[in-house]
């Protein structure tokens, strides 16, 4: 079963927010810090309350330090180490803590014009941030790894004081973490922090989430109090519906450099890894190119082999898919007699009620061919036999 974790960077989001959000959806604090307690940085401890913004009950947390550990200078190497060494964190955590600062040394490195390995964190390279970031791939854990989807966040503006110096919101780490991923440069004061933008890279989907169902939702409480909205950062816990994943779709893809031999067989190809129809449509792209447009209609569980199959042997760079409802009548089929021998009939029903019906073409193509006749003649006499009296 598909677990969903999806983040509302409500009032943006920092370290602590996404640590506070994961105990109020229920992970232990007592899990959390032994989870950390294998990192190598001594003085700190977590301290958990409840608070409040514009009405807005959740779980706050602050990584209380000893003031001589509070802002150490660390080099990316050396918080590798750390996190590498931790007996305590899982595999998985480890890798996941590794690459946000990964991502993090990249952005100060790109904004500082300097090789990752001359970059040494200021306040990310801090116990408080170290204790953070690790702490929220522990959260992941906690949660039973979720997929982690997140709406866009919101970036702030005006200026704040760092270790560089005054710097302008978003400083200019943050919006290089989020270049190519949705944003909102709205509100007043820092939102989304360096930390905060890179856990949401590294860890997240950012854009709308699937349809799922919600089973939990938990808010953290960052520090500040804005006057514009409230800074707390809801997470929702919950699971994706069978139905949502297997109901029905349409994948589809524009080609204009396919010849007709290779569009049959992509027909032919898609049938075959489980579409229940495929299709080709003429239609006019950009330039007033002549095209087609190459479609299928598939169950959710077979989507990813139709989609494979499609990039795998059309000349298309990349394909769209969206979910469809479809009411169908109840079908059954029926064999009638005629002059050349039996033929089924496929009938549509609805309430009982036969409302649509066809004869088997390939049936009627095998008699007409045996007795020299049109095929014609052979589906005239099939329906013909589907009188009142006969069959249905």
């Amino acid at each position: 079963m598909r677990r969903i974790l999806y983040l509302e960077p409500v009032g943006g989001i920092a370290g602590d927010m996404f640590l506070a959000a994961g105990i109020d959806l229920g992970v232990s604090p007592d899990a959390l810090a032994q989870a950390l307690s294998g990192l190598n940085v001594p003085g700190w401890k977590l301290a958990v309350s409840r608070a409040v913004r514009h009405a807005i009950s959740g779980t706050h947390l602050d990584v209380v330090l000893d003031a001589k550990e509070a802002h150490p200078h660390r080099a990316y190497a050396d918080i590798r180490q750390l996190i590498e060494a931790a007996p305590t964190l899982p595999e998985r955590a480890k890798a996941r803590a590794l690459a946000v600062f990964r991502a993090i040394g990249e952005a100060e490195a790109k904004v500082h014009g300097v090789s990752i390995d001359a970059i040494h964190f200021h306040e990310v390279g801090a116990v408080d941030s170290i204790v953070d970031i690790c702490g929220a791939a522990v959260v992941l854990e906690l949660l039973g790894d979720p997929e982690v989807h997140a709406a866009p966040p919101p970036l702030g503006s005006g200026t704040i004081r760092v270790a560089h110096g005054q710097m302008p919101i978003p400083v200019p780490a943050t919006l290089e973490l989020l270049r190519d991923v949705p944003v909102r440069f709205e509100g007043v004061g820092e939102l989304t922090t360096p930390t905060g933008a890179a856990l949401l890279k590294v860890l997240t989907k950012i854009g709308h989430p699937p349809d799922f169902i919600v089973e939990k939702v938990g808010y953290g409480v960052g520090t500040k109090d804005f006057r514009d909205r409230p800074n707390v950062l809801r997470a929702s816990l919950g699971r994706v519906e069978t139905q949502a994943t297997e109901g029905l779709w349409v994948v589809e893809a524009n080609l204009d450099d396919a010849t007709p031999q290779l569009l049959a067989h992509l027909v032919e190809r898609l049938l075959e890894v489980g579409a229940k129809d495929a299709w080709v449509s003429p239609v006019v792209m950009k330039k007033g190119r002549p095209a087609h447009l190459l479609g299928a209609l598939v169950e959710g569980g077979l989507r990813e082999a139709v989609v494979d199959a499609l990039l795998r042997e059309s000349t298309s760079l990349g394909v769209r898919y969206h979910r469809v409802e479809r009411h169908a009548l109840e079908r059954d089929f029926v064999e009638v007699d005629t002059p050349w021998g039996r033929v089924r009939v496929k009938r549509g029903l609805r309430d009982g009620r036969v409302l649509n019906a066809h004869p088997e073409f390939d049936d009627c193509v095998r008699l007409a061919r045996a007795a020299g006749v049109p095929v014609k003649q052979v589906m005239a006499a099939a329906m013909a036999a589907l009188t009142p009296a006969g069959p249905g």
